[in-house]
């Protein structure tokens, strides 16, 4: 049987009814009544959604050990030259910081 979202989130929304409370108890977790309710709906939807993300990432990490993570010397690379073009980029605009009065001329 297929597992789809739909049937986690009643999995999940199960396991947190508690069965002394019907679905018009005065108090359904923070806050009272109908708000508290949707707190709680809103709560439920995030946790599911973040445990069906990291399960699904856990999958594939699973799936496929090697995904081509960056390597460190990539990163290394990657630093320097973007250090490089804003040192370039900061001489260029002392310079012309220095010279803009004589260069209105030009």
């Amino acid at each position: 049987m297929k597992h789809t979202a739909a049937r986690t989130r009643r999995a999940v929304l199960r396991a947190t009814t508690y069965p002394h409370t019907g679905p018009y108890a005065a108090s359904r977790g923070p806050g009272r009544g109908h708000r508290g309710a949707r707190t709680w709906a809103r709560a439920n939807g995030v946790v599911l959604r973040l445990t069906t993300r990291v399960q699904e990432g856990l999958q594939e990490a699973a799936r496929r050990p090697d995904r081509g993570d960056i390597s460190t010397t990539t990163v290394i690379i990657w630093v320097a030259a973007v250090t490089g073009a804003v040192l370039i980029a900061g001489t260029i605009a002392v310079v012309i910081a220095k010279y803009n009065t004589k260069l209105n001329g030009l």
